[in-house]
């Protein structure tokens, strides 16, 4: 399978040692709103090191004797990393939870209360603590440099390695089980139709950042002709400030989340992305989403499985803009610091991959 991936950056790739473990890989969760601190929830910032999500869950069913379904969470957070979540009990369970809940990798950093539930999804985003190894100064230097433009200029919003399980193919069981026409069976089977899924907006996507880059760094005439587009519709698209080129027809939506919107008027719209104030979302299709309109449509239909209808799908943003960027360098260890801020559903390793140019999986 083809792993290269569309940078939508040009600058020499980086050396550096990347690996996501619990010493070298910190994540948070950033809530969507502050809690009410009263009500019938108890709200729980959970410190854990190896341990999912799905893990933590099972244990805090085991200790609280809850259903695994009375426990809300607002987003999956990996294994092979310290994080910390926000996770919801019906507050009855409290008791339950001081008694039983014994284990090392748990830490309880902060208990309050609300009114509501924590629902998957109800997140602002996540701020990320990465430790890179082998990184010499020269290059950690660059790297500084090269962060800080991608948080004024943004990224594309590819789907982490993570997302296609060990061997990158998780996506082929789940382009199967979509095309059987039967209702998915548990959260296995969801996760392999949603990989799937991913992999169709990541190829829609590097396609898009493909001829982007043609329409940046070729002339019109030759770009025209490369991508077999009228010189007209060139010109326009050469006119746009930012890297990522819009097509009329593009679902646009309020950023860092709101309202889907049509794109009508490519001057207006190419602005106000540049502003990061709107950005440009791709399908992950599904039974009931919103579909690009006229050339936008003809770029995205392609990579639109008609046949996938066991999910709702959606539209994910297809640029985003990291926020907060901070590294510190040690020098005498080669080992470079960085943290940064993604909104909800966005992978760190794909920023460090935009900034390193190389695949961060491990073979």
């Amino acid at each position: 399978m083809n792993h290269i991936k569309n940078y939508a950056y040009d600058h020499t790739p980086l050396k550096f040692d990347f690996q996501q473990t619990i010493e070298r890989f910190f994540v948070e969760e950033i809530p969507l709103y502050s809690f009410t601190g009263t009500g019938n929830f108890l709200i729980l910032k959970i410190k854990k090191t190896d341990m999912s999500t799905w893990k933590l869950i099972t244990v805090l069913a085991k200790a609280t004797g809850l259903q695994e379904r009375d426990i809300g969470y607002a987003g999956l957070k990996d294994k092979n990393a310290t994080t910390i979540q926000y996770i919801s009990l019906p507050k009855q369970a409290e008791r339950e939870l001081n008694k039983n809940l014994t284990t090392e990798k748990i830490e309880i950093l902060e208990r309050t209360y609300n009114k509501a539930a924590i629902k998957i999804g109800a997140l602002k985003g996540n701020r990320f603590s990465i430790i890179l190894h082998k990184i010499s100064e020269s290059d950690a230097k660059f790297f500084n440099t090269t962060a800080k433009m991608m948080q004024s200029k943004g990224i594309p919003n590819y789907y982490g390695y993570q997302r296609f399980g060990e061997d990158s193919r998780s996506y082929l069981q789940g382009k199967e089980i979509a095309h059987s026409g039967k209702k998915l069976k548990g959260s296995k089977e969801k996760l392999l139709v949603s990989a799937y899924q991913s992999h169709l907006f990541n190829k829609w996507l590097g396609q898009r950042v493909k001829l982007s880059t043609i329409i940046a760094k070729d002339d019109t005439k030759f770009a025209a002709k490369k991508l077999q587009y009228p010189i007209e519709l060139v010109k326009v698209l050469a006119k746009q400030p930012q890297f990522f080129k819009l097509f009329i027809g593009d679902v646009m939506m309020a950023y860092p989340y709101g309202k889907l919107i049509f794109l009508k008027d490519m001057t207006q719209s190419a602005q106000a992305f540049e502003q990061k104030k709107i950005s440009p979302t791709g399908l992950l299709c599904g039974a009931k989403t919103e579909r690009a309109k006229s050339d936008a449509y003809y770029l995205e239909e392609p990579f639109d499985d008609t046949e996938l209808s066991a999910l709702k799908g959606d539209r994910r943003f297809a640029w985003i803009w990291p926020k907060e960027v901070e590294t510190v360098y040690e020098k005498e260890h080669k080992r470079l610091t960085l943290e940064f801020s993604l909104p909800k559903g966005s992978y760190a390793t794909t920023f460090l991959e935009e900034i390193g140019k190389f695949s961060l999986k491990t073979h």
